[in-house]
């Protein structure tokens, strides 16, 4: 069994073009031994995003703290603390900080896609 408090993971910052203010976490994943699944903790600063995109594995989000919006079907919906969000394969997909505080959510994804 692994007990780990996310901010005791070492971060990868993303920035870019299509990518603003986040960090991302592997919490659990190949080398804790998860062979089915792998479990990433993201921290979108405010004005932070997602970059846009899709891909063939479908994906779970659970909004942690924050607000926001996810792209969904191409429109955005408000997300905050508490949301869930499925996204299946092959949806595009982006979430956007739209609040004063950093939105943090953890994200599922099956094992074999890159870990982050």
């Amino acid at each position: 069994m692994k007990v780990i408090h996310f901010q005791d993971v070492e971060y990868k910052a993303f920035e870019g073009e299509n990518v603003k203010e986040v960090k991302g976490r592997v919490l659990i994943g190949k080398a804790d031994g998860a062979s089915h699944f792998c479990m990433r903790f993201f921290e979108l600063a405010p004005g932070g995003f997602t970059p846009r995109h899709q891909h063939d594995w479908e994906h779970e989000i659970f909004i942690h703290k924050g607000h926001g919006v996810a792209l969904k079907e191409g429109k955005w919906v408000p997300v905050e603390s508490g949301v869930a969000i499925f996204v299946p394969g092959g949806e595009e997909h982006q979430i956007r900080n739209t609040g004063s505080e950093p939105l943090l959510f953890v994200c599922l994804i099956p094992s074999g896609p890159p870990e982050l």
